[in-house]
């Protein structure tokens, strides 16, 4: 059963998503009140405002729920406004005009399971902006989107395809001294407990 909470910008709309919504099996609409302990917060404006993004922030804020995910209803969203948005739990973005109460509850159980539903240009918009942060952010500091800088990187390539400290040392063109340093400050700001632990999250985050 996926709780869900209903947030509109006007109460006839809001009231007409409420009744909509409870004639589809395994939803549990619950009172706008308590949308803290949904599992998916649906919102429904006509346009993404500022005011918007600060119901939002107090919706992510006081939510009981840790994986809760937003599924906003809107016709139009600012890239600023998105980015912000995501951070606060969006998950899924649907243009008011193109929305039948179908696709709704498709987008609201996708992201109850985890996922995401937002149409092909917003996840566009998203993945640039991705690429920006790494090209103009983090590539300057030596720093991928991981939180790895590149030469841990570099080290963890080598480990992860068998390598030694003496033979990371001579790839890479460092001393022992300056592998086993990297290795270890690495470990210690990523509370990692040792070189395999090391490997497996830069598999699990993607890194390599």
């Amino acid at each position: 059963m996926i709780s869900i909470a209903v947030l509109a910008g006007d109460p006839i709309t809001g009231e007409g998503a409420v009744w909509c919504l409870r004639r589809y099996p395994g939803l549990h609409v619950l009172p706008k009140e308590e949308h803290r302990h949904a599992d998916v917060v649906l919102m429904i404006t006509p346009d993404v405002v500022e005011e918007t993004m600060l119901l939002m922030e107090s919706v992510s804020a006081h939510s009981a729920n840790p994986g809760m995910g937003v599924v906003l209803v809107t016709g139009h969203i600012g890239e600023a406004h998105l980015i912000r948005a995501v951070h606060l739990g969006l998950r899924g973005v649907m243009w008011r005009q193109e929305s039948t109460y179908d696709k709704i509850v498709e987008a609201v159980r996708a992201v109850a399971d985890g996922g995401a539903a937002m149409p092909f240009p917003v996840q566009g918009r998203l993945v640039d902006h991705i690429r920006a942060v790494q090209r103009d952010v983090l590539g300057p500091l030596g720093l991928t989107a991981s939180g790895l800088e590149a030469r841990e990187v570099d080290v963890l390539r080598l480990l992860a395809e068998g390598f030694e400290t003496r033979e990371i040392a001579q790839k890479l063109n460092y001393s022992e001294r300056t592998i086993k340093s990297i290795v270890s400050v690495m470990m210690t700001r990523l509370g990692l407990r040792n070189r395999t632990h090391a490997v497996a999250f830069a598999l699990r985050s993607g890194t390599l």
